[in-house]
Parts: C-alpha cells; sequence; structure tokens
C-alpha cells in the first residue's frame, strides 16, 4: 500500500515538473511567434513604403491583409511591373488596392495575363489604367474568370476593338464574372429593351451592367414607372442615370434640387427631357444654379424646361458665352432681350457663327470676352 502512494507521488510530481515545463515552452513560443510577427511586420511596412512608394500611414493599414517575411518575391513582382512600364505611383495603386499582388508568383500569376492582354491590343498606357482603376483582375484566374468573360463579351460586342473600348470604360468587367452580366443582360431582354441599346449601354456604361440583379430590376421597374419605353432611344440613358448612384444620394439630390424651388413634378419633367442632367454632381448643380438665377438672369421654369444646361461647363461654355452676349448688348448689336438659353444650348460651331463671326472683326473684344472664365451678370441689361 506504502509502495503504492509513494509511486503514486512520484507520478504526480513528474507530471507537475512536466506541466511546467511544458508551459515554459509554450509561453517562450509565443514570445518567438510575437517577436517573428513583430518583425514581419515592421518589414512589411517598411518595404510597402520604401519600395512601393505607400504612404507610411497607407503600409501600416496594407499590413492587416498582407505579411511580407521575406523580399525575395516582392522584389520579383516590383521588377516584373517596371519591365512593363508601370510608373511608380501606379504600382503604389496597384499595390493599395490588392495587397495581395505583392506576394505573387510574377511568371505564374502575373506574367501571363500581362501577356494575354497585349495579345489583346490592351498595352502601355492603356492596360495600366485599367489594371489601376481593377487591381483585382491581376489576382483573377485567367482561365476561370478572365478568359471566359472576355469570350462572353466579344459574343455580345462582335470584336476584341469593342471589347476593348469596354474594358477601358469599365473594367470591373472583369472582376463580376459572365454570371451577373449575362443575369442582368437577361433582365434587360425580358422587359424589351432591344439588342442595339444593350449594345450601347455595355460600350458607353458598362459599369451599371456589373451591379447587383435585384439592384438592376428595381431600377428598370423605377425608369418604366417614370414613363420610359424600353425601346426607346432615351431609356438606357435613364437607366443609367439611376442606376449611376444608390437610391440613398438619388433622393439626396432630388432633396437638393428642392432646396432651390424645384417640385417633384419639376424634376420628373426634367429627368424626362435629359436623364442625364442627374448625373451631375451636387457641386456643378449648385455652381450653375447660382449662376443662371443670378448672372444669367434666368429662371427656374428656364432650367427645368432645359436641363441640358447642366451637362455643360460653367467655365469653358456658360461663362463665356454669356460675357459674348453682354458686350453685343452693350454695343447695341443684339437685342436685349436675346435667348440666353437658346445661345447656352447651341453647338460651339453654331454659337460661334451666330454671335462672333460677323462682328469680331470689327469688335475685337469680342475675341477676348469669349476667353475669360468668369462672369459679374447681365445686371440691367435683361
Amino acid at each position: 500500500m506504502f509502495s503504492f502512494v509513494f509511486k503514486l507521488l512520484i507520478n504526480l510530481r513528474r507530471f507537475i515538473d512536466a506541466k511546467a515545463c511544458y508551459g515554459r515552452y509554450i509561453q517562450t513560443l509565443t514570445s518567438v511567434n510575437s517577436a517573428s510577427s513583430s518583425t514581419a511586420q515592421s518589414l512589411t511596412v517598411s518595404y510597402l513604403s520604401n519600395s512601393c512608394g505607400l504612404s507610411p500611414h497607407r503600409a501600416a493599414s496594407v499590413c492587416k491583409y498582407v505579411l511580407i517575411k521575406s523580399t525575395d518575391q516582392p522584389d520579383l513582382v516590383l521588377r516584373l511591373l517596371r519591365a512593363n512600364g508601370f510608373t511608380k505611383s501606379q504600382i503604389a495603386t496597384l499595390i493599395s488596392n490588392q495587397p495581395q499582388l505583392i506576394l505573387a508568383h510574377p511568371e505564374k500569376t502575373l506574367e501571363p495575363k500581362i501577356e494575354y492582354f497585349e495579345s489583346l491590343g490592351i498595352a502601355g498606357p492603356d492596360l495600366h489604367n485599367i489594371l489601376c482603376v481593377n487591381s483585382a483582375i491581376l489576382t483573377a484566374s485567367l482561365k476561370k474568370r478572365i478568359l471566359p468573360t472576355i469570350d462572353f463579351l466579344r459574343g455580345l460586342l462582335e470584336t476584341d476593338e469593342n471589347v476593348f473600348f469596354a474594358l477601358k470604360r469599365g473594367p470591373h468587367l472583369l472582376s463580376c464574372g459572365t454570371e451577373v452580366l449575362l443575369s442582368n443582360i437577361c433582365t434587360l431582354r425580358a422587359h424589351g429593351v432591344p439588342e442595339p441599346s444593350i449594345r450601347r449601354l455595355l460600350l458607353t456604361w458598362p459599369r451599371c451592367l456589373s451591379r447587383g440583379v435585384h439592384f438592376l430590376e428595381e431600377v428598370v421597374r423605377e425608369v418604366k414607372e417614370m414613363g420610359f419605353e424600353p425601346t426607346g432611344k432615351s431609356f438606357i440613358y435613364a437607366f443609367y442615370s439611376m442606376s449611376a448612384m444608390s437610391n440613398l444620394k438619388w433622393e439626396r439630390k432630388k432633396k437638393f434640387l428642392m432646396s432651390f424651388g424645384w417640385s417633384e413634378r419639376d424634376i420628373i419633367m426634367a429627368f424626362r427631357t435629359q436623364p442625364l442632367f442627374m448625373t451631375a454632381s451636387e457641386k456643378k448643380i449648385k455652381q450653375l444654379m447660382e449662376f443662371y438665377l443670378t448672372k444669367a438672369c434666368l429662371q427656374l421654369p428656364d432650367l427645368v424646361g432645359s436641363p441640358h444646361l447642366f451637362k455643360i461647363s460653367l467655365e469653358r461654355n456658360a461663362m463665356p458665352r454669356c460675357s459674348v452676349l453682354d458686350v453685343l448688348m452693350s454695343k447695341g448689336l443684339i437685342k436685349k432681350d436675346v435667348n440666353v438659353v437658346s445661345a447656352l444650348k447651341m453647338s460651339r460651331k453654331q454659337f460661334e457663327n451666330k454671335f462672333l463671326a460677323y462682328y469680331k472683326e470689327d469688335y475685337p473684344e469680342l475675341v477676348q470676352a469669349y476667353k475669360v472664365e468668369t462672369f459679374q451678370g447681365f445686371g440691367n441689361k435683361m
């Protein structure tokens, strides 16, 4: 009995000693791993900042997604990118947008995709811009994602030139995949949108077709409720205008217009006349509203009836033209009740032929007025 108890005590002692030893081992291992992780983080921040061109703050943030333990592979990635003409700022953009790129295998992951795009005629600055906008392309599967999407786009757009054009306009097409594109295109077809309109949409505003199918379905429904026929030419403009922003942003922009006295009916009328006017930023709308109402002496109904006025440039169009009209009125060469809206909506050639060509030799100040980027207003001349 005594012998059994003695052996039990000895084994218990050995167990306690082993547990203590194991605890010290785990503590040591944790300390080593912690130190190793800290070293890797320090190396990552330093490498991303000094070699890749990221700001220290952005480099520290990127550490959450990628950890560089050796610079061998990253050095090869940077060498490949530089050899293909990417600038330091473009490399910084690529790595910042897609941190995993710095650990990619250059020959297996990156080079085949760059070579494939070049075979399509997408190279140099065009390729750089596409990849900087959608850096995820370089980490996507060439066989499972990129090739099927290109083949799908070829089937719709018919030529590589059109595919190239669509990708320049919407690099995100390569990320959303054929499933999303096909679902959205089928939805448009089901609502009666003709193939030429779908192709034009894909060429001009491709990103709106990469949105979720439920969102797209809702946009189509709302556009139809506003009176746009899917077979009409203006349908895709209205569709793009609404799909280019979230519902929250759309409602915020409506409230912004209402703060200038627009009614809900005014907004719908203007939108049906020129759907793209709603794509103007709030900043631009504010600047143009203030200019038209206070300096160009227009009234709110003028703007509701001619929403095209929100698509022109204040500095390059509205101010110079109003300045020319102001000089002509001051000389008595045109009537003071000239139609300013009509003058602003004209093409550049039409405006110059009507208000500059005939008078500029006798009144050289008109040429100078046409170059101004400021306009104080018509004042009492209107």
